[in-house]
């Protein structure tokens, strides 16, 4: 105990000593001093900053906190605990997804809103305008496309209908449907029979496509667009049938079958997802079944991710695997839908379960790898959608049009899929837990890619033109930038201002250095003294 009181009043004094020595060196500094202590300061602090940011730039980490966990934690016992690396994929699936692909296609929204019933609805109530005029456009160049042919000239409702698909006035489409319609209903049988005479492509007695903008645009609700299209099948069909008939006659008669054939799986898909809004749910999947079996060609419609919406909705998991085993293919273009539909299958089985910590120190099964592995490969497709389907990014109504791998698909998947996703426990909670871990092991630069061809790096624009303007656009790459960059780019700013009022004020500044060193030395006096250092009567006292 004496030894011990010994040390611990050698120790105060030396304390003391150096306290008083430090003030008296600070007292005999002058200006000249503070100025060239500030400016090394400076410079030395820009030189690290300066070497920070470098090394982000070509690496994508902060070079002093990448030393930090790698050296120093594993000195004071701390362990990083990281996501595992994946196991790879087919290597076929890897070498496919990096051929030459078109880097910023658009493709049409498989689950687009009706106009009318949906998006006008929404201006109504918000006074926003939820459509670009870019995606309207887009819209309109392929109504024209699908919904038009060469030989439109010999009809006059047809002719109608060509203007009006034109037309940037939604009232003015309507009127000139109406106007085709009527003028469908003014032909005289004896002009039927005429046209019938001379070619079986002449043979109708109503324009199916005036139905469907009506339907799109004019109907206020989900039960009137689904009246207007069901008057646009009855009228389809037969014009199908009379087109498959004369088909073969002339290079016209072809052109107008593969018309009727788009107008006709339209009409069709339109009503199955009219069905599915109006909570006929099986219904919609048998129309939607009946509808690939019918065109198995015309794949590129994505009508099988309006399936797969269905059958999560009546949680059919079983038909959903079925579908992806078909359509999660090597060789056939990859979606936000498919791919993060395969993961929530693959967390399905694990999530309910799943807890970081028990997985931490017990190590992740057989399952929670291929769910971790599903995710991290759903993530590098499309790396916008987790902030929505975790809700840290509000949504929007998804755009008519979609950029793949894009923020606007991003948008369009979780407005859909969300529900889906809250539905089965734990799965967001297992989504959270890993989905940054993706950008850990994709390389960087981010030219080289992972596990799909790399990441576009013109989505940004294309999405600013496709979704509305009161939307905050999600952008990838950008990585935000470490505390350790923003801490020396602070450390610089600030011994550069104190260089600079040294130089400018140098007394004040020598002033002000006193004035802090004696606050410090009184709050260091008022400061309530530790136990080892009580007086030698207290201490000798307690023994």
């Amino acid at each position: 105990g004496d030894c011990y009181l010994s040390f611990s009043v050698l120790l105060i004094k030396s304390l003391v000593l150096f306290l008083l020595t430090v003030t008296m060196f600070l007292s005999t500094l002058t200006p000249k001093f503070y100025f060239a202590l500030t400016v090394t300061s400076s410079f030395i602090s820009g030189l690290i900053f300066v070497f920070e940011w470098w090394h982000f730039r070509k690496y994508g980490t902060s070079f002093i906190e990448q030393v930090s966990v790698s050296h120093l934690r594993p000195l004071i016992g701390g362990a990083e605990s990281s996501p595992p690396a994946p196991a790879a994929f087919l290597a076929g699936e890897n070498e496919t997804s990096r051929q030459n692909m078109p880097e910023c296609k658009v493709w049409r929204n498989p689950l687009n809103l009706f106009r009318g019933a949906e998006y006008s609805r929404y201006m109504w109530v918000t006074g926003k305008e939820p459509l670009t005029y870019y995606d309207m456009n887009l819209s309109a160049q392929d109504h024209q496309t699908f919904f038009t042919c060469d030989t439109d000239a010999l009809r006059p409702s047809d002719t109608v209908m060509q203007k009006a698909w034109r037309e940037r006035n939604p009232q003015a489409r309507i009127k000139a449907a109406y106007q085709a319609l009527e003028l469908n209903n003014e032909i005289s049988p004896t002009t039927v029979i005429c046209f019938a005479m001379l070619s079986c492509y002449f043979f109708y007695f109503s324009c199916a496509t005036a139905y469907v903008l009506l339907a799109e645009e004019e109907a206020t609700t989900i039960v009137d667009a689904e009246k207007y299209f069901k008057q646009a099948l009855k009228a389809g069909e037969m014009i199908y049938r009379k087109s498959q008939n004369c088909h073969s006659q002339s290079p016209q008669h072809e052109a107008q079958l593969r018309r009727d054939t788009n107008v006709l799986v339209y009409v069709k898909r339109r009503l199955a997802m009219c069905a599915r809004k109006l909570g006929r749910i099986r219904e919609a999947v048998k129309m939607m079944r009946d509808l690939m079996k019918e065109f198995p060609l015309l794949s590129m419609l994505n009508i099988h991710e309006n399936l797969l919406e269905a059958l999560l909705e009546l949680q059919a998991y079983a038909d959903v695997q079925a579908v992806l085993a078909k359509y999660d293919d090597i060789s056939l273009p990859k979606s936000a839908a498919i791919c993060y539909t395969a993961a929530l299958l693959k967390a399905r089985a694990v999530s309910e379960r799943f807890s970081p910590e028990t997985a931490s120190r017990r190590g992740l099964s057989t399952a929670e790898i291929n769910a971790v592995e599903a995710i991290h490969r759903a993530v590098e497709f499309n790396p916008h959608v987790p902030k929505y389907l975790l809700e840290m990014k509000s949504l929007v109504l998804p755009p008519e049009h979609i950029l793949k791998r894009g923020d606007s698909e991003a948008v369009a998947y979780a407005f859909f899929h969300l529900q889906h996703w809250k539905r089965i426990e734990g799965a967001l909670n297992l989504l959270h837990c890993t989905w940054e871990g993706t950008f850990r092991m994709i390389p960087y630069p981010l030219e080289k890619g992972h596990l799909f061809y790399p990441y576009p790096s013109c989505t940004e624009t294309a999405d600013r033109e496709l979704l509305p303007t009161f939307h905050e656009v999600s952008v990838y790459p950008q990585k935000e930038l470490p505390f350790f960059i923003h801490f020396t780019a602070g450390l610089c700013s600030f011994s550069a201002m104190l260089a600079l009022l040294t130089h400018q004020f140098p007394e004040l500044m020598v002033i002000f250095a006193k004035a802090v060193s004696t606050l410090r030395n009184k709050v260091h006096r008022q400061l309530p003294a530790p136990a080892s250092q009580t007086t030698p009567s207290s201490k000798v006292g307690l023994y």
